[in-house]
């Protein structure tokens, strides 16, 4: 693939953001109609509300959805805006939008589940499952060239779920070994039709063939030695698709999607449910003619009605394949905060949700956020660890997540949580790169909390 496409790849999501789609072999139920927005207005979040409504006045945004719930309480959805600039569809809870790395927590979820079966353990050694992975080195002047030796430990399903395998990732790996990366397609992302296009002259075509040539490059880091962000889910993708017999993305409809009603989940979206995909924006700099409220231009990334979505990839990514909605992901997180259990539904025991939202990092490794537009949870002056593809809180922070938050973003802007202190969970759906354009990890838990103060019981 040119350089210049891999430039674009990163460029796009603003330096270094994780892009990317998938294809879901599984057939899931059709959603059911979207809800108008005068429904999701009569939720009785007015602060939140009025800040939403604002982001789409300024035109920081063409829309964005919320989901909210209370242990105890029915969801509620919060929207503003529609789903692009050039549609008269207003933004709902059932629109459709690039989730990207919020695609990380449902494929560690699906490990975990193998985990309480029996059929995998946190620290089995993943060559078990795929053999190729047996031998694996380690860079020694990751600067300068691909010289290695031999790592110290074997890579473990724990090291997968929690990105300290030692693996990179296109969009933060630098030097020799990206261009190797890129050389192999090892690019588990797309952001639309003409970068795809690319991406696939290099890009395995199964899981299988993805994880095989993943095995056959030099680490960045010993396994269990330090958090990286990295394709640990993408392989572990791999290894739940050969430890289940069954495709990858079908085990998740199988195990997750379908038990949980999760109808508007998917790898590849319907052409028939193309009407609620929302499209995907990117922030450049200053146009005169078109600029938003701070003078840079919202300009379209990848338009819903040629979306590399409606395609399927050359195979699903369990790192940042799925596009969902603000309904089925609030279902997610709620059978989370549930104790893996929803609507009469168990799809995991509650130690085992317990568990996996818990602080996973091997001993001796540390957490301190991810930026660079990646999506996830950022730097902060609270401790934080890493669980089931998704970051751990292991304090309070004054104004902000309780001890035990669990949750994970996307690179186009989307935040998920479950806070088992405060008993609340959020999902926020918009489609923007960067994921750090605006401060909505800060602003929208400031209007929730002014706003539950006058719900509370």
């Amino acid at each position: 693939m040119k350089r210049t496409a891999t430039m674009m790849m990163g460029t796009m999501a603003g330096a270094a953001t994780l892009i990317a789609t998938g294809a879901w072999a599984g057939q899931a139920r059709r959603a059911p109609a979207p809800r108008t927005q005068t429904q999701a207005r009569a939720a009785p979040l007015p602060v939140t509300q009025a800040l939403f409504d604002g982001y789409v006045r300024d035109r920081k945004m063409p829309g964005i959805v919320a989901a909210f719930g209370r242990a105890g309480r029915p969801t509620i959805f919060v929207s503003a805006g529609r789903i692009a600039d050039d549609s008269t569809v207003a933004a709902g809870p059932d629109t459709l939008w690039r989730i990207y790395s919020m695609t990380k927590p449902v494929t560690a979820m699906a490990a975990m589940i193998l985990v309480e079966e029996g059929k995998l353990g946190l620290d089995q050694p993943v060559s078990d499952i795929l053999p190729a992975f047996r031998n694996m080195r380690v860079l020694t002047d990751p600067a300068n060239g691909l010289a290695s030796r031999p790592a110290a430990r074997p890579i473990t399903i724990r090291h997968l779920m929690t990105h300290t395998a030692g693996l990179g990732y296109n969009i933060v790996t630098k030097g020799p070994l990206l261009r190797e990366y890129e050389r192999l397609g090892i690019l588990p992302g797309a952001a639309n039709a003409l970068i795809e296009e690319q991406a696939r002259r290099v890009r395995p075509t199964s899981l299988q063939a993805f994880a095989g040539r993943v095995a056959t490059l030099p680490l960045i880091a010993d396994p269990g030695t330090r958090w990286s962000y990295s394709i640990g889910l993408d392989v572990l993708g791999a290894v739940i698709e050969r430890v289940s017999g069954m495709p990858y993305d079908r085990f998740l409809q199988a195990r997750l999607f379908t038990p949980l009603r999760m109808d508007s989940t998917y790898f590849t979206v319907p052409a028939a449910e193309a009407g609620r995909l929302a499209t995907n924006y990117a922030f450049i700099g200053a146009n005169p003619l078109q600029p938003d409220a701070t003078g840079t231009t919202r300009v379209v990334a990848d338009p819903a009605r040629t979306s590399v979505y409606l395609r399927p990839p050359s195979f699903p990514y369990g790192g940042a394949g799925l596009v969902s909605s603000a309904r089925d992901y609030d279902r997610f997180l709620h059978m989370l905060q549930n104790g893996g259990a929803l609507d009469g539904a168990r799809v995991m025991r509650a130690e085992t949700a317990r568990l996996a939202m818990s602080n996973l990092l091997p001993a001796g490794v540390t957490f301190q956020g991810v930026g660079g537009g990646a999506g996830g949870t950022q730097g902060a002056d609270t401790p934080m660890g890493y669980g089931a593809g998704g970051s751990v809180y292991l304090a309070d922070k004054p104004g902000g997540p309780g001890k035990g938050t669990y949750g994970w973003g996307g690179a186009a802007g989307t935040i998920a949580y479950v806070d088992p202190v405060r008993r609340v969970r959020g999902t926020v759906m918009v489609n923007y790169f960067s994921s750090e354009r605006w401060p909505l990890r800060q602003e929208i838990p400031a209007a929730l909390a002014r706003d539950l103060e006058s719900v509370r019981p």
